[in-house]
């Protein structure tokens, strides 16, 4: 699998603040002061239930890349605001610092940490940028493609975006995303050179519109892919003519062959009603086993409707509304400071806000995942750093909205999420490529994420607790707060 960085440095995307804060520190004397900074977001997109971490490969390629080349000096020496002695420090800069994160393709919920990095001052801010563009692009396309596959049931979903995403790296990284969520293949053929996802497509109207009719067309596609064959039957008329000649193709063409009509699209009009009178026709021809794959400006919203009319649609290329997230095309990942050393101790930091949601977690600390006996994850809590709920039979706990009910998880188990993957610099985790993340993903869904959490009206709400120790030094920490 190539990597991000093979042909070119990215070092330098990020935002001129993370420079001009860093050289800040630098004159000031503040660049071995070590600090932490957690990745979490707010919300669920589509107001739903859950999201997938996504965006970590990436995240790993450009720390392990992260330098400043000669023409990054130059540059940064001809914006003229910049020390000349900072400029010279970054020419042999590397991340020295340390890093936990989710495991890629975790399940994860609002204002948790997903990432925390524990580095010296200029090494956490410059990473910022970096890090929250591929969390904020790659968790919200995989958590899109999720929705989108959970509609679709049992029938294959295809990534057909690349041609609506944003620029290249958006269909490439999102067709990665997609993949991650659910997706069974992609169209882009650079997502499945890089990562190994199948790859799959078939003719565009052009074809069809190029020979002089629609059969013609059809038979040329036949003999050129007979073990592949799907035609697209609504450029003219779906049924008095597509359908009539893609079983013709399929008598005439493929028959003498020893092959069959792998499948029809049908990417317009009423997908609901051609799809069953396709497949009506489909099977009265003696083929049953031709597959209907269905496009045109779907998404999770469409295709249960569609599955709700009946429709006979065995698979879905899903294009524009998955690799843009049309419906909410934010997904809105921050970077807050947690904590500052001081004479070797991290003391918490925290936001305040008038708005409740905006007040961060501070501090350093643990993510835990809660289990009950039936290995359902029922909670996720916060616990201080220093906290170890690993095989505990009891374990009290706090709803930071509901503080005054005093609760405890019993006969759970615990599982702490973050994982280190930097240790100084050097990266000591486990890379996996993406069918391993895919298969991990389903996995969860499979076995441990509530079908409450899943549906799209009013879903379930995964609680994020916190320990009775973590929930006083946050009270405490506000108290302490002075205007």
């Amino acid at each position: 699998m190539a990597a991000q960085n093979e042909a070119r440095n990215l070092s330098m995307v990020m935002d001129l603040y993370e420079l001009t804060m860093s050289n800040g520190y630098f004159t000031g004397n503040d660049i071995n002061t070590r600090v932490a900074f957690d990745v979490f977001y707010r919300n669920n997109p589509d107001k739903g239930g859950f999201s997938i971490f996504a965006g970590l490969g990436q995240i790993v390629e450009y720390i392990e890349n992260l330098h400043f080349d000669e023409s990054d000096i130059e540059y940064l020496k001809g914006l003229r605001i910049f020390d000349v002695k900072f400029l010279e420090y970054l020419r042999s800069f590397k991340f020295r610092g340390d890093i936990y994160a989710l495991e890629e393709g975790t399940v994860m919920y609002p204002n948790e940490p997903v990432i925390t990095v524990i580095a010296p001052l200029i090494d956490a801010q410059i990473i910022e940028t970096a890090l929250l563009l591929e969390v904020n692009h790659q968790s919200l396309i995989a958590t899109k493609t999720r929705r989108i596959c959970y509609a679709a049931g049992n029938r294959l979903v295809s990534d057909f975006g690349a041609r609506r995403a944003h620029n290249m790296d958006a269909a490439v990284y999102g067709a990665r995303a997609a993949f991650i969520g659910g997706a069974s293949s992609t169209a882009t053929v650079l997502a499945g050179q890089l990562f190994g996802i199948p790859v799959s497509g078939t003719m565009a109207h052009s074809w069809v519109m190029f020979y002089q009719d629609e059969f013609t067309a059809f038979k040329k596609y036949a003999e050129t892919y007979p073990d592949m064959t799907v035609l697209l039957v609504d450029t003219y008329d779906v049924l008095r003519s597509g359908i009539p000649n893609a079983i013709r193709t399929a008598k005439e063409v493929l028959g003498p062959m020893g092959k069959r009509l792998k499948g029809i699209r049908l990417d317009s009009g009423d997908l609901a009603y051609l799809s069953k009178k396709a497949r009506k026709m489909l099977d009265n021809a003696g083929l049953s086993d031709c597959m209907i794959v269905a496009s045109n400006s779907l998404d999770e919203f469409t295709i249960q409707s569609l599955i709700t009319q009946g429709a006979c649609i065995d698979s879905f290329g899903v294009g524009e509304r998955l690799i843009t997230s049309k419906s909410e095309p934010v997904f809105g990942a921050v970077y807050k400071i947690s904590a500052a050393e001081k004479n070797g101790v991290f003391e918490p930091r925290i936001k305040v806000s008038e708005n409740i949601e905006k007040i961060t977690n501070p501090g350093l600390k643990k993510l835990y995942r809660v289990y009950d006996e039936n290995n359902k994850a029922i909670a996720d809590i916060i616990a201080k750093h220093d906290e170890k709920l690993e095989g505990l039979d009891k374990v009290a706990y706090i709803d930071p909205y509901k503080p005054w009910k005093r609760r405890s998880f019993e006969n759970c188990r615990f599982v702490n999420l973050q994982k280190q993957i930097f240790n100084n610099g050097r990266f000591t985790g486990q890379k996996k490529n993406v069918q391993e993340i895919a298969d991990y993903v389903k996995k969860q869904f499979d076995n441990e994420i509530w079908i409450e959490e899943q549906r799209f009206e009013n879903p379930h709400i995964h609680y994020l607790d916190m320990t009775p120790a973590y929930y006083e030094m946050k009270r405490d920490l506000l108290a302490s707060v002075r205007e």
